[in-house]
């Protein structure tokens, strides 16, 4: 499969294959106009569960699985969505994770049964250690964003999307007599959604397909997608701040940078925005998410992103594994 093919139709057959597997997570209406989808409530607690179960059930379609089972590099929810779909499909997992990844998703890791190996100060060094071992063993790799069967697992978030909102949209407009009523309009017209390494925006910005327009959202201190567009090709960034954990790829995924140029926009939010948007989340919605699980919200309150008027808007609550403790803090 490449990157060429990665599309709608691909995003279908992953939400077929994965359908039993994974949570058909909620969409709340969070104001005129704006709906958040709460991927934060997918097992594992991030939408990244669905590119790992994508990933494992494709190859298990053409074989079994090496006896090593798997192994992923992360900075914690990845790795945390591969242990979740190995442990229910009986597999083993080995998950190497940076030292900056939270306690809690560690903690997590290990109630998942993996073996975490924590070693690197960013995630590519811990991904460099998990390709040796990788090598030594000959454990299945899964990416954290750059394989087309991560990509297209990711991209059912937006096939569940476009349903959900339609069904809204048929909802709100029915007088009771006709709730199934077909529109003449699109049910949203932007999503908004945060990148790290690139593999939710891709296979959102796939499935999607032109239905909607997409919002690439990136905290200030790691522009990773914003530079590679800029550049016309993959660059290194240097990596820090509140999202550093679960957005802190230092480079932008090949695939990405061969699906996504020319189909979205790409804004920039500070990590204040980030904090904000997270505590309202909590405050007014009781939301609960983590910094990237925060960031595509940060970019529509901070004016990062201002809405036309009438515009119907999606952002994608892509992530919840953080310490409850911590939900006020400012």
């Amino acid at each position: 499969m490449s990157a060429a093919i990665v599309g709608r139709a691909e995003a279908e057959k992953a939400a077929a294959r994965i359908g039993g597997h994974v949570r058909r997570t909620p969409v709340a209406q969070a104001g005129p106009g704006l709906l958040l989808k709460l991927e934060g409530m997918q097992h594992s607690g991030s939408f990244k569960v669905r590119g790992a179960f994508n990933r494992i059930l494709s190859v298990m379609e053409a074989g079994p699985l090496p006896e090593a089972g798997v192994i992923a590099a992360s900075g914690g929810n990845h790795g945390m969505a591969v242990a979740y779909a190995a442990r229910a499909l009986g597999v083993p997992a080995e998950i190497f994770v940076p030292e900056v990844c939270a306690p809690v998703k560690v903690e997590g890791l290990r109630r998942l049964g993996a073996r975490v190996v924590q070693t690197g100060a960013i995630y590519a060094e811990a991904y460099e250690a998990s390709r040796k071992r990788a090598a030594e063993t000959g454990a299945l790799d899964i990416h954290a964003y750059d394989q087309p069967e991560v990509v297209a697992g990711q991209g059912t978030v937006a096939v569940e999307l476009l349903e959900q909102a339609a069904k809204l949209d048929s909802d709100s407009d029915s007088d009771g007599e006709s709730a199934g009523a077909v529109h003449d309009h699109a049910p949203i017209d932007t999503v908004l959604v945060a990148v790290g390494g690139g593999g939710l925006v891709s296979g959102i910005v796939a499935a999607l397909d032109g239905r909607a327009e997409v919002v690439a959202v990136e905290p200030e201190r790691i522009p990773t997608l914003h530079r590679a567009l800029a550049a016309g090709e993959p660059v290194e960034v240097e990596v820090s701040g509140v999202g550093a954990d679960a957005l802190g790829a230092s480079r932008i995924g090949g695939l990405a940078m061969e699906i996504v140029p020319g189909r979205l926009s790409s804004v920039l939010v500070t990590d204040e925005a980030i904090v904000a948007a997270r505590h309202a989340l909590w405050r007014d919605h009781r939301v609960a998410a983590e910094y990237a699980g925060a960031t595509a919200l940060a970019a529509l309150r901070s004016g990062a992103y201002v809405p036309r008027e009438g515009e119907r808007v999606a952002v994608i609550v892509c992530g919840s594994n953080t310490d409850p403790a911590t939900l006020l803090d400012r």
